[in-house]
């Protein structure tokens, strides 16, 4: 079975649209979340004024301890939401409220 569903079903003749789409929106948010993280930790570690062509130890420390925290910080509203989401999905309606 292939990622955009060729092999799963020979009898569809084509690429399975939903997966198609669903990969493009996963792309667009790694996207999205990728030029945050390089926005963010630039605008913190890099200085403005470039002396070097490389980065020096302080700027170097400071990237990877900028990434972590934003992944980490990621992580855990990610969590965060899920719980909330599944506690709104198991009210009293049954309906999930947004």
């Amino acid at each position: 079975m292939s990622f955009l569903g060729r092999g799963s079903t020979p009898s569809s003749g084509g690429i399975n649209q939903e997966r198609v789409e669903m990969a493009t929106q996963e792309l667009d948010m790694i996207t999205d979340i990728f030029n945050r993280l390089v926005s963010s930790c630039h605008a913190k570690c890099i200085s403005t004024r470039y002396a070097e062509g490389e980065l020096n130890k302080g700027e170097s420390v400071c990237i990877d301890r900028c990434v972590a925290k934003f992944f980490e910080v990621n992580k855990k509203v990610g969590e965060k939401m899920q719980a909330v989401g599944a506690a709104a999905g198991a009210g009293p309606s049954g309906f999930t409220s947004l």
